[in-house]
């Protein structure tokens, strides 16, 4: 089983540690390319006019700096530099060793800077996101489309793949269309069903955490994950239909 993540906006920096290590990340097909955007990035953020490009406030004047001595920061693993209420209700730090092993295998987190990288891998905090158009490397999107489909078309294999991602980062690669689930999250009021931003990012947390906690055998096909959602939520596996992949459901009720 592979679990999707998107990255979370804002970071949290590491104090100390060892600065980063472009060679010591997951995926080390993506080196090149990864340092690609990075050089891209410490140039874009260097200039006048990098709030504009990177689509940010002057509020965050600190964070964009940050983005010019991406090489020199002290790095941590992912899952404490990718913080908010995703990665809050994953709860990686409550985990047992066990469990926290489970999820360093089975997460993979999409990055605009990194492509894709797992938990533990010791990363720095930055400043970038996946609709970026970035002078000298251009849209993001596209750019990562192309580096990261053989990458991880070859590590998905035959695995289920739940898509926990925004729509930003599902476009840079779909997965295999009949094994990549699509996950979805409604509050249901009144018969009507709404999208809540903050529940869906909470609750796409809880069922990353519940898989990887859970007893008894990963889900390995659409059904199986339903079943095992089920177990918690009221949900629903809407199949898939052409290049779109099945989609799960979880309907929570307004309390």
């Amino acid at each position: 089983m592979l679990i999707l993540l998107p990255p979370s906006e804002g970071k949290t920096a590491a104090e100390q540690g060892h600065p980063f290590d472009p060679g010591s990340l997951a995926f080390p097909e993506l080196t090149d390319a990864r340092l690609e955007v990075l050089s891209s990035l410490a140039k874009v953020s260097a200039h006048a006019d990098a709030h504009a490009v990177l689509g940010v406030g002057a509020s965050l004047a600190h964070e964009v700096q940050r983005n010019v001595e991406l090489l020199d920061a002290p790095a941590a693993p992912a899952h404490t530099v990718y913080s908010g209420v995703l990665y809050d209700a994953l709860g990686y730090r409550s985990m047992t060793p066990t469990q926290r092993r489970k999820a360093d295998a089975a997460v993979v987190v999409i990055s605009a800077l990194w492509g894709a990288v797992r938990f533990s891998d010791a990363i720095p905090a930055y400043r970038l996101s996946m609709s970026v158009d970035l002078p000298g490397t251009g849209k993001l999107t596209a750019f990562w489309r192309k580096q990261l489909a053989p990458v991880l078309d070859s590590h998905a294999g035959d695995s289920l793949v739940v898509d926990c991602r925004s729509s930003t980062y599902t476009a840079v690669w779909p997965g295999p269309v009949e094994r990549t689930v699509a996950v979805n999250v409604f509050q249901e009021r009144d018969g009507k069903r709404t999208v809540v931003s903050h529940f869906a990012k909470h609750t796409r947390g809880e069922l990353a955490r519940y898989l990887i906690t859970r007893r008894g055998r990963q889900p390995r096909t659409p059904e199986q994950l339903l079943r095992a959602a089920a177990e918690r939520w009221t949900c629903e596996l809407v199949p898939g239909k052409g290049k779109k992949g099945p989609q799960l459901n979880i309907v929570l009720a307004d309390s």
